[in-house]
């Protein structure tokens, strides 16, 4: 290195590569892998699956784009092979008579058209979210920041940040750290910093306490 220059320091890994472990086709940043409109993804979030990472989107069902609702995914999630999410359009009418769709296959059906079809909402993941292997997450769910969804779960309710829910329906088993400890990560959403300083913060995001991450976000 000629004298004088300082060497670069590497801030991650690059957040547009798809596979960011390169002996590791199985994972990829899921960002930049879907490309279906009704999906958000942040960076770094990523997936691994078993089968093929790359058809993510086959999880997302029912992503009917005539019904407008979306699969929002922040920051730093993980997502286990298998993990489901279930969009509006497999609701169906529970208030009439029968709940058959007989208005989309047309063919002099068409007056049974509803006026509007079920819609609980988007699906909202937060950040630093791990959903665990087949999971399923159910229409109009919002999972808070620091969750996590045990394996083979179904989420048919909101998840509360840093909270772990399990079952079917899953419901909560206890919550990752003190109620006063998840107000301050709340406050400082170290997934929001620059990755620079995120990089400079790993050991103490990665290993450390509540406590010492406050301190670095005060700094």
């Amino acid at each position: 290195m000629p004298k004088g220059r300082r060497a670069e320091v590497q801030a991650g890994p690059d957040p547009l590569a798809r596979h960011p472990i390169p002996s590791q086709p199985s994972i990829v940043f899921l960002k930049n892998v879907v490309t279906n409109p009704q999906i958000e993804v942040g960076d770094y979030t990523y997936y691994h699956s078993f089968d093929d990472p790359l058809s993510f989107e086959q999880n997302v069902r029912y992503a009917f784009p005539f019904i407008g609702d979306k699969l929002v995914i922040g920051r730093f999630c993980a997502i286990a092979s298998g993990a489901t999410f279930m969009l509006n359009g497999g609701n169906h009418l529970t208030e009439s008579v029968s709940t058959y769709p007989f208005a989309i296959f047309g063919a002099g059906w068409e007056s049974a058209m509803p006026e509007a079809w079920p819609n609980r909402g988007d699906i909202i993941v937060g950040n630093d979210v791990w959903i665990g292997f087949d999971a399923m997450l159910m229409p109009g769910v919002t999972i808070g920041d620091g969750a996590v969804i045990a394996a083979k779960s179904v989420v048919t309710a909101d998840v509360p940040p840093y909270a772990i829910v399990g079952g079917n329906p899953s419901r909560v088993i206890r919550f990752r750290h003190s109620e006063m400890d998840i107000v301050q990560l709340l406050r400082i959403r170290w997934w929001d910093w620059p990755i620079e300083r995120i990089t400079a913060n790993l050991r103490t995001i990665a290993m450390g306490s509540v406590e010492d991450l406050v301190k670095a976000a005060e700094a």
